[in-house]
């Protein structure tokens, strides 16, 4: 590669990055709300905190070290040559929705009868509501009511 690039830089021919490309980089530096990037042809670019990771990143240095080799997409290049990349968008999303097994009966449920399984719904929501009803009396306590005063 690196012969490649010296043969086009020395007959003027460009190997620019185009906006929508995925291209192969090196991250040279880590910040707190991002990393560079090393691109083709000597140009560098940014891959924002939140092109990171398709999960939520806190911290780049989590994900990304200093030298390694990634692939990135080209988001922008403004009009004063920055340019702005993602590695999530470079690669496809993996993780797919969670599929739930409706036909099966969890295990404490199963060899119960519907009544049985009722009366169980029926006292775990009850317990549910007097949670509710202290967790709001106990609110209500702190809460001082504004009395009004007469003169008479």
């Amino acid at each position: 590669m690196k012969i490649f690039v010296k043969f086009l830089r020395r007959n003027n021919l460009s190997m620019s990055v185009s906006v929508g490309e995925i291209v192969e980089g090196t991250v040279t530096g880590i910040t707190n709300f991002g990393a560079f990037v090393q691109l083709p042809e000597g140009k560098s670019g940014l891959v924002h905190i939140s092109e990171v990771s398709h999960d939520y990143v806190e911290k780049v240095s989590d994900y990304l070290k200093k030298d390694q080799k990634i692939k990135v997409k080209v988001l922008s290049i403004s009009a004063d040559g920055k340019i702005s990349l993602s590695v999530r968008q470079a690669k496809p999303k993996t993780s797919k929705p969670v599929e739930i097994d409706w036909t099966k009966q969890e295990d404490k449920h199963k060899g119960m009868s519907f009544d049985d399984m009722l009366n169980s719904f029926l006292k775990d929501s009850n317990d549910k509501m007097d949670q509710v009803k202290t967790r709001d009396n106990r609110k209500s306590y702190g809460v001082r009511s504004k009395k009004t005063s007469t003169n008479d």
